[in-house]
């Protein structure tokens, strides 16, 4: 993208309705020190200027939601989103919070490469617009704050897909070069290397983590505990109107809600985050922080694309639900300060858990295209099969629409067929197990009401044909290295209607290929970006 458009960005006049760095206390201290910050919600920070700064992507969609669209190629842009100049009567600031890592307490943490720039507010929306990997603050510990291009297309492509996919989601606006060069271990095995620099532009209603509550509570901060949660909830939750302790309560259920309902999407769609500590959880109930993030190729529950998790698998897909939980009841930890009904808040947490099996129920039955007809044995004998060789999720669910209340077994598995990463291994008992599940399946449609047209295009509706495959975003990284970006421009395009059939896309409703199986970046990743 070359900027050639001759509006003035700062003559746009921006709604900028700042909230979060003129309501909530910032620190006193003014150096770009690594420090620990107390009594203070945040530090203000000015951008690193790039040193030769590009455009590569922008969303066009999101842009016009914000109501950038007639900006996006201007120089304004460019220098604004880059962190090259600071727009007019704005403050960056980055954010103090804690958090448990891996299931242990971190301490403070922070905001160690993202930068906030400013608010705006659009056509009754809240945007909260922040860099990440603009460079250090008082949170980046023994980091330079900035951020590489293969981990920043990642981000960029993944929030956008995430979005069309309708997983609640942070969002990404803009991906830049830097012209920068940062050193990063891939592998960390001590063979650093040189990468471009990038900086993505992140956009949600806020950034405010599970984190930034646990940060203030762990100090016994509790008057400025009092004061963020009270600001989330004017701006975040109004429809909470309550006062005293229930307020806080009340809050505490709603963000409980949310996570569930996040985590539901994640499972629905195959997607494993991979590093869901405290300080990596939305309080609006977003998905955040798209670090070694990935869906599942072939069904494995126990898969996490997190190299430093390998061995523990903490965060594993299948782990997902219990984590948020757990995670919840840390945050509940934080909140008890401010609601001190343990009773009240042992029950919403219990409910979790009756909550989860319902809302998954549900879920499962939408995938499977069943309104009624579904119960734990048609569930736990899917699991079972599923997992008897290498089956594709994504392939196998989006085909299973096209089974047919008429057709025998045999003929349904044959649908599903291209599912299969080894389909020599379909034979004898795994055969057996997949006819008999089938069997099992095709009596439950039988029972159904709709037409197996109607069922088709509902099931296509919640399971979606183009997801962000490791491989395909590999392959993009591997195209923007040698500065060609249409492979970053193909893969955004079909990942806005990841449900629609998309003929001229085919070739990515495909199976991981085998060179992906074990190559950097295609399977598991590292938190080095």
């Amino acid at each position: 993208y070359m900027a050639h458009n001759k509006l003035n960005f700062t003559d746009m006049k921006l709604n900028l309705k700042d909230t979060f760095n003129i309501e909530l206390p910032a620190d006193k201290n003014l150096t770009n020190t690594r420090r620990q910050v107390l009594d203070a919600c945040y530090s203000f920070v000015t951008p690193k200027k790039p040193k030769k700064p590009s455009l590569i992507h922008f969303s066009d969609e999101l842009a016009k939601e914000i109501g950038l669209e007639d900006y996006t190629l201007s120089k304004e842009f460019l220098e604004v989103f880059s962190g090259t100049t600071t727009s007019p009567n704005t403050n960056p600031f980055a954010m103090c919070y804690g958090g448990h890592q891996f299931g242990n307490w971190a301490g403070q943490l922070g905001d160690g490469r993202a930068i906030n720039l400013f608010e705006i507010e659009h056509n009754d929306k809240h945007w909260a617009l922040q860099l990440k990997g603009a460079g250090e603050t008082p949170y980046s510990r023994t980091a330079d704050g900035l951020a590489v291009l293969r981990s920043s297309i990642r981000e960029h492509l993944c929030s956008e897909a995430m979005y069309y996919l309708r997983v609640p989601t942070t969002r990404s606006l803009a991906l830049m070069l830097s012209g920068d060069e940062v050193l990063r271990d891939v592998l960390y095995n001590g063979n650093p290397d040189y990468e471009k620099g990038a900086i993505v532009t992140r956009a949600a209603p806020s950034f405010i983590r599970f984190g930034n509550f646990q940060i203030l509570a762990s100090r016994k901060d509790f008057k400025n505990l009092k004061l963020l949660a009270d600001y989330t909830i004017k701006h975040f939750y109004p429809e909470i109107t309550i006062t005293g302790k229930e307020k806080y309560l009340e809050f505490y259920q709603e963000v409980v809600n949310r996570t569930l309902k996040m985590v539901i999407e994640w499972q629905r769609v195959g997607f494993v985050h991979g590093v869901m500590n405290t300080d990596n959880m939305s309080i609006l109930g977003l998905t955040i922080d798209y670090g070694p993030y990935g869906w599942l190729e072939d069904f494995n529950p126990d898969w996490t694309p997190n190299t430093t998790d390998s061995q523990n698998r903490r965060y594993r897909f299948g782990n997902q639900p219990d984590i948020a939980l757990w995670n919840l009841v840390q945050l509940g930890n934080a909140l008890y300060p401010l609601i001190g009904d343990i009773p009240a808040m042992e029950k919403i947490l219990e409910d979790y858990n009756t909550l989860f099996d319902q809302q998954y129920h549900q879920m499962m039955k939408n995938k499977l295209g069943l309104e009624e007809n579904y119960d734990n044995i048609l569930h736990d004998d899917l699991q079972a099969v599923l997992k008897l060789t290498e089956t594709d999720m994504t392939i196998f669910y989006r085909n299973l629409s096209s089974v047919l209340k008429t057709d025998f077994a045999e003929n349904a598995l044959e649908k599903i067929s291209n599912a299969f990463y080894k389909p020599g291994e379909i034979k004898e008992k795994i055969k057996d197990n997949w006819i008999k599940w089938f069997n099992l399946y095709i009596e439950r449609l039988g029972r159904e009401y709709d037409l197996d047209a109607i069922r088709k295009e509902k099931m296509n509706l919640v399971n979606p044909k183009f997801v962000l495959r490791n491989y395909m975003a590999q392959l993009a990284i591997d195209a923007a290295d040698k500065e060609d970006y249409s492979v970053i421009n193909e893969l955004y395009s079909m990942l806005k209607n990841p449900y629609d059939e998309q003929p001229h896309n085919e070739k990515w409703f495909a199976k991981r290929p085998d060179w992906a199986r074990h190559k950097v970046g295609c399977s598991m990743l590292s938190c080095s970006s």
